[in-house]
């Protein structure tokens, strides 16, 4: 099991990360050029919670390219608690959905004028026996680079809407 997190920096106030991260047409161009997925749908939305579909590309290694085959995605589904300015999300994938399990939470806090600062935070688990650890390890790899891509598109979003 990885147990991750990262901090960044995001070019607005708490209030309009929330309006930019629920935005569907934020969430459409996110997903469908920030962070270059096959395919991305979102299912649900309310104020407090959301459930997508998306089929990410991914460098994967060979053996768990093998594994998870050419058309690997997942259904997100996640939940805005407003009092506590905490979402937290579970990845339930299309492959092997009852050996692997990923969720984490995102978290938003003041970071001076103009400024906020994005917590987020991820556990990742695989129960496949020889290749849990490439399992992870591969895994840890796109939710990082999803979150750097992220807060780089982001930044460009809220300072081309401004």
């Amino acid at each position: 099991m990885k147990k991750l997190s990262a901090t960044h920096t995001i070019d607005c106030d708490v209030d309009t990360f929330w309006k930019v991260f629920f935005d569907d047409d934020y969430t459409k161009k996110l997903y469908l050029e920030g962070l270059g997925f096959k395919s991305f749908e979102q299912l649900e939305k309310s104020e407090t919670k959301r459930r997508m579909r998306g089929v990410p590309k991914m460098a994967l290694p060979g053996p768990v390219a093998k594994l998870l085959g050419d058309s690997f995605g997942y259904e997100e589904l996640g939940t805005f608690d407003k009092d506590k300015g905490l979402f937290t999300w579970k990845m339930t994938p299309n492959t092997m959905a009852d050996k692997l399990f990923t969720s984490g939470t995102v978290k938003v806090e003041p970071a001076g004028e103009g400024k906020c600062r994005r917590l987020c935070d991820a556990t990742i688990e695989a129960k496949v026996f020889g290749l849990g650890g490439v399992l992870e390890g591969t895994a840890e790899k796109e939710v990082r680079d999803g979150w750097e891509k992220e807060a780089v598109f982001m930044n460009r979003w809220v300072k081309e809407k401004k």
